[in-house]
């Protein structure tokens, strides 16, 4: 696996792997329109992470999110490849560059129910809740 900074060349196969995540959680696969146009929405904030093959199979990106935080956005693993450590990785990835641009704290929404995988995941990484389906953690 390799981790790259997101290029208009895997724009579809990162969506196709999008879509395909959110069905294996039982969730209708909508598409978020900043996954339409990545460049401009992330401004070099958000990562792929590509198989041996060269396909998507996770991504990540961030944005600021209020005073010295920025938050985590789509953070998803390919269905059939999780628990392999693509998403402590691609988290690691964000956070490193997080760091590196200053902020202090990294933030994610948990969603709905239908996110049970993200509210096991955060808090293995040091997350903690502050707020009803937002946690947290500090970047020092």
């Amino acid at each position: 696996m390799t981790i790259v900074p997101y290029a208009d060349k895997y724009r579809d196969d990162m969506i196709f792997m999008v879509l395909e995540a959110k069905d294996a959680l039982g969730r209708v696969p909508t598409l978020n329109e900043d996954l339409l146009c990545v460049k401009e929405h992330y401004k070099g904030r958000f990562w792929l992470a590509l198989g041996d093959e060269g396909r998507v199979i996770g991504c990540v990106g961030y944005e600021p999110f209020g005073d010295g935080a920025a938050k985590l956005h789509r953070l998803y693993v390919k269905a059939s490849l999780k628990r392999r450590g693509i998403g402590s990785a691609l988290l690691e990835t964000a956070e490193e560059h997080m760091r590196r641009d200053g902020y202090r704290y990294a933030v994610v929404h948990l969603g709905g129910q239908e996110y049970y995988e993200s509210k096991q995941f955060y808090p293995k990484h040091g997350y903690t809740e502050y707020a009803p389906d937002y946690m947290r953690r500090e970047l020092g």
